[in-house]
């Protein structure tokens, strides 16, 4: 074909196929094919750079052409036609590695923005694809401590995500570290030469949040002196996180929904349509999904939102954790205020496994913080810690859970990480704990670990 982008419209209905030829045809190089199997026929001796496919259609609908499509080398951008308004399967679509859809009849002012914007995306992609693995292995996780396997799983989506376009929404109490995972998605991905502007929705008011946001024009209302730029301009180019957007009134989640899908908004008091290349990262420790039920909180920007989900695990969900992160605050802020602390004593290692950790790791940092303050040896000891800790220590039990339930727990969750990384193997996960593989064997007994998912 033509020096001109290649778009392939796979439908089985031949009006709708041949008025998108109609469209397109002149600005771009058009093929057609009428399903999913003669599509892939035309692309083993061509070369498309958008796929513009109805999501249902006879024998092979478009969720299985795109799984399709992501093994081909060079792989082009599927976009998905659905007549049926099926926001779920279209979130999921995009989920698997779809560009974005459009629901029929199609307007085609939005499919020629949409296009546009994906061919200049697709030319950007290839243009950083050095640089990124350059940066996955500059970079990696060294900012988030963590080697248990709830964790693992957080690196693993992280990697997934990085890469894309979509929005990522991370969830968690707070005190988790999201921001941490939301700095992480951004240096791993082709955007890390841009800027990370993070905004706290919960920190503004509303009227002070929609121009944090949008910015303002001079004169847009009492003491605008001067024209300012939003945090959406600022960011262009680059990745911008909205922590705590739970906390984001309904205006704005209106004018932020046309953000996300249109990429261009208006400041406040303006007329001026601005456009932006941004990747949103949303951040929370609410249920969204329970804000929507309540009607405070948009089911459309939810589901714009929520195309790539990470889950950060609280701390207690990740006990074996707690020494690694310990050691680690130990040591920054020995060096930061000149003491000479050294190491933890076990008896502190032992109230730290049996703590509850309602403020997570935020409140890890804060307690281990205090401790080198006070300490007057090399040594952290119990009554360094704050009164809380103590006071669980001393009664043995947090709650229902008691010392013995807490290091059994921690055992267990050391044990199911070293056989996750052996894939089963009782005899090589030993060795990663220092143990014999019968005393590990006579644990994954005692503790009921099942060994055989562990095997792969």
């Amino acid at each position: 074909m033509s020096g001109k982008p290649v778009i392939l419209i796979v439908d089985d209905e031949k009006n709708t196929r041949e008025g998108l030829v109609r469209a397109l045809r002149g600005e771009y190089a058009v093929a057609e094919a009428d399903n999913g199997l003669q599509a892939l026929e035309w692309l083993d001796t061509h070369a498309a750079d958008v796929v513009l496919s109805d999501l249902r259609m006879p024998g092979m609908d478009g969720l299985a052409l795109l799984s399709r499509l992501l093994a081909r080398e060079p792989r082009p951008v599927l976009i998905l036609l659905t007549a049926y308004g099926s926001i779920e399967t279209a979130v999921e679509a995009m989920k698997r590695g779809a560009y974005d859809f459009l629901s029929k009849p199609v307007n085609l002012d939005r499919l020629d923005l949409l296009l546009k914007r994906a061919l200049a995306e697709r030319r950007l992609d290839a243009e950083n694809r050095r640089l990124k693995e350059q940066l996955d292995s500059k970079f990696g996780f060294e900012n988030i401590i963590g080697a248990s396997a709830p964790m693992q799983e957080v690196f693993d989506t992280i990697r997934q995500a990085a890469p894309s376009r979509a929005t990522v929404l991370i969830q968690g109490e707070s005190g988790t570290g999201k921001e941490l995972v939301a700095r992480a998605l951004h240096q791993c991905s082709p955007r890390a030469q841009g800027p990370f502007v993070p905004v706290h929705c919960a920190a503004l008011a509303p009227t002070l949040l929609e121009s944090e946001l949008f910015g303002h024009e001079k004169g847009a209302f009492t003491g605008a002196l001067a024209e300012r730029k939003g945090r959406f301009e600022l960011a262009h180019g680059g990745s911008l996180l909205l922590d705590e957007i739970g906390d984001i009134p309904p205006a704005i989640q209106i004018k932020l929904l046309r953000v996300l899908q249109e990429r261009e908004f208006e400041r406040v008091g303006g007329t001026r349509t601005i456009k932006v290349d941004v990747r949103v990262i949303a951040a929370t420790n609410k249920d969204l999904q329970a804000l929507v039920q309540q009607g405070r909180f948009r089911e459309d920007l939810y589901y714009r939102l929520h195309v790539f989900p990470i889950w950060v695990p609280p701390l207690r969900k990740r006990k074996a954790d707690i020494v690694l992160l310990a050691d680690h605050f130990l040591q920054k802020y020995a060096k930061e205020n000149g003491k000479d602390v050294r190491r933890l004593s076990s008896a502190v290692i032992d109230m730290l496994m049996i703590y509850h950790w309602p403020g997570n790791v935020r409140e890890l940092e804060n307690c281990i913080e205090r401790a080198v303050l006070v300490a007057e040896g090399s040594v952290i000891h119990p009554y360094h810690l704050p009164p809380t800790l103590q006071t669980a220590e001393a009664s043995g039990t947090v709650g229902d859970v008691s010392l013995a339930d807490a290091v059994a727990a921690y055992e267990k969750s050391l044990i199911q990480d070293a056989l996750k990384t052996a894939r089963g193997n009782a005899s090589r996960a030993a060795k990663l704990l220092h143990s014999t593989e019968r005393i590990i064997s006579y644990k994954i007994r005692k503790l009921g670990i099942e060994r055989e998912r562990f095997r792969g």
